[in-house]
C-alpha cells in the first residue's frame, strides 16, 4: 500500500487513544538498524529514544535476534502455567544479581507490560501489609492503567476514569532545578525531606498512629530518576534520609526500575546511585530490548515467598513466554560478559560533555543539562533561564522529524523525546550502542535544530 492509502485507512480504523496522534501527522517508519529508524524514501532518522528506552542494544541487535529465532525452532510457546529452563535461569540470574548487591534474598515474579509489573508490586504491597494506600511523588509515572494511574501523578490520566482503588498520597520529587519549595539545592538541607519527616510528627498530620506505631500507608512507590517527569536526577542524600525514615516507619519501598533499569544509567539497577535498598523492583523495557514484551518485579523473601503469596495469587498467559525468555536470558548473558557499566557510563559523560558544549553556544536557553549514564535530559527555558519553554521544545521536536537535516549533502531526521512537568525537557535514551560518530552527528544536529528553532 501507499503511504497515502495507509493513511486514510489509519485514520478511519485506528484508534487515537494513544500516544500515536502526539505528533500530526504520526510518522510512519518502515524499518530499522543500529541506531536509526529509517521511513518510506529512505531517509534515516537517528533515534535518541529508542522505542522509549527499551531497545538500548540497538536496533536489530544479531545476537539478540538469533538467539529469538532459536528459540521459534524450539518450544517457541508454552503455557505460563507451566515451566521452562529459561524462565529458571532468568529468575535465579536476577535474584542473584539483586542479593549480591542488596545481600538480601528474593523472588522474581513475570508479566507483560510495565504497567502490569507494577500492578503487581501493588499486590504484593496489599497482600503483605494489608493497606491499599501508598505514598509516590509528583512527577512519578507508572502506568496508564486504572490501578498505576493512582500512584502516577498526572491528573489528567485519571479524571475520565475516576479512582480505582485509593489514590496516593504524592509528595514532592527533590527536583532541584525546580524545587517545589523555591530553594537551592547548596544552602536548602534537604527542606523537601525534613517537610516528609514532619507528616509523621503527629496524628493530626493524617498519616501516622502514634499509640499503634502504625502508618496508614504500605509502601512509597518511586522511580531512581524520573522517567516521564523528565530524567530528573535526585540528590543521593534525600533518598538516604528517605529510606531511614521508611524503615522506621514499617512502609515498603517500591523502586519502579522499568525504564532505568539493566544498565541504562550505568548501573544494574538506578537506585544503587542512591545508596539505599528497596523491598520491592518492577522492571521491562531493556531486559527483551523491546523486542518482545517482558516485565517483572523483583521482591523481598518475606514478602513474596509460597506461604505468604501462594501458588494462583497471580497469573497472565503470556507472562514468563518462551520467546521473551530467550531474549531476556541472552540479555542477562551479554551483560555478564561486557562491562556495560564502564561502557554506558564513559558514553553517557563523552554524550553529556557535547551537550554542555552546546549548551554554552545558547546561554540560559538550556537551562540545564545533566544526566546518569545514557539516561540524559536538555531542559529549555526562556530568557530568563528559568521559565519553562514547551513551545520551543515541540517545535524542535517536530523539525527532528521532517527528514531534512543535512550533513555532507546527505538528508537525516533526529528523534527526540519530550518530557518534564512542563513538557520542555529532551529524554535522551539512546542505545548503549551507539558510537562516538554517532554522538557526535546527533549533537550536530541538536545544534542545527536549535539554530532552526530560534531564527
Amino acid at each position: 500500500m501507499t503511504e497515502g492509502e495507509l493513511r486514510r485507512l489509519e485514520a478511519e480504523y485506528c484508534s487515537w487513544g494513544d500516544a500515536v496522534h502526539s505528533v500530526d501527522p504520526p510518522k510512519i517508519f518502515e524499518r530499522c538498524q543500529g541506531s536509526f529508524l529509517y521511513d518510506g524514501r529512505g531517509t534515516a532518522y537517528l533515534d535518541l529514544q529508542m522505542a522509549s528506552a527499551s531497545a538500548s542494544f540497538g536496533y536489530q541487535n544479531k545476537r539478540l535476534i538469533q538467539a529469538l529465532k532459536a528459540r521459534l525452532d524450539h518450544l517457541p510457546q508454552l503455557g505460563s502455567h507451566y515451566l521452562h529452563g529459561d524462565r529458571i535461569e532468568v529468575s535465579a540470574r536476577i535474584g542473584q544479581a539483586c542479593e549480591r548487591i542488596f545481600g538480601r534474598k528474593g523472588r522474581v515474579l513475570f508479566n507483560v507490560g510495565g504497567a502490569g509489573a507494577v500492578e503487581e508490586a501493588m499486590k504484593l504491597v496489599r497482600n503483605y501489609t494489608g493497606k491499599n494506600a501508598g505514598f509516590a511523588f509528583m512527577g512519578g509515572y507508572h502506568g496508564r492503567s486504572l490501578g498505576t494511574s493512582a500512584i502516577t501523578s498526572s491528573y489528567r490520566y485519571r479524571r475520565r476514569y475516576g479512582h480505582f482503588g485509593d489514590r496516593a498520597h504524592f509528595i514532592p520529587y527533590p527536583y532541584c532545578f525546580r524545587c517545589f519549595y523555591g530553594l537551592k539545592r547548596e544552602d536548602c538541607e534537604l527542606y523537601c525531606l525534613r517537610q516528609f519527616e514532619k507528616l509523621f510528627d503527629t496524628e493530626y498530620y493524617s498519616f501516622w498512629d502514634p499509640r499503634a506505631e502504625e502508618c496508614e500507608f504500605g509502601a512509597f512507590y518511586m522511580e531512581p530518576v524520573q522517567g516521564t517527569g523528565g530524567y530528573v536526577i535526585p540528590p543521593k542524600e534525600y533518598f538516604i534520609g528517605l529510606k531511614k525514615t521508611l524503615e522506621e516507619r514499617k512502609i515498603l519501598l517500591v523502586d519502579d526500575e522499568v525504564q532505568m533499569g539493566f544498565f541504562r544509567t550505568g548501573k544494574f539497577w538506578a537506585i544503587q546511585h542512591l545508596a539505599i535498598a528497596p523491598d520491592i523492583i518492577t522492571f521491562g523495557k531493556t531486559l527483551t530490548n523491546g523486542l518482545n514484551p517482558l516485565s517483572g518485579l523483583w521482591a523481598a523473601e518475606e514478602i513474596i515467598n509460597p506461604k505468604v503469596f501462594p501458588p494462583g495469587s497471580t497469573y497472565s498467559t503470556y507472562a514468563a513466554n518462551p520467546q521473551a525468555m530467550a531474549l531476556a536470558l541472552e540479555v542477562l548473558r551479554l551483560v555478564e560478559e561486557e562491562d556495560y557499566e564502564k561502557k554506558v557510563t564513559e558514553k553517557g559523560t563523552y554524550l553529556l560533555g557535547r551537550l554542555k558544549e552546546v549548551q554554552g553556544k545558547y546561554a540560559r536557553i538550556m537551562g540545564d543539562v545533566g544526566g546518569l549514564g545514557l539516561a540524559l535530559r536538555i531542559e529549555l527555558c526562556k530568557e530568563d533561564g528559568v521559565t519553562p519553554n514547551p513551545e520551543l521544545t515541540q517545535r524542535i521536536f517536530q523539525e527532528g522529524l521532517k527528514g531534512d537535516l543535512k550533513i555532507n549533502g546527505k538528508s537525516y531526521g533526529l528523534i527526540l523525546n519530550i518530557g518534564g512537568y512542563f513538557k520542555n525537557v529532551f529524554s535522551l535514551s539512546p542505545s548503549f550502542e551507539i558510537t562516538r560518530e554517532e554522538i557526535d552527528l546527533a549533537v550536530e544536529f541538536f545544534d542545527q535544530l536549535m539554530q532552526r528553532c530560534l531564527k
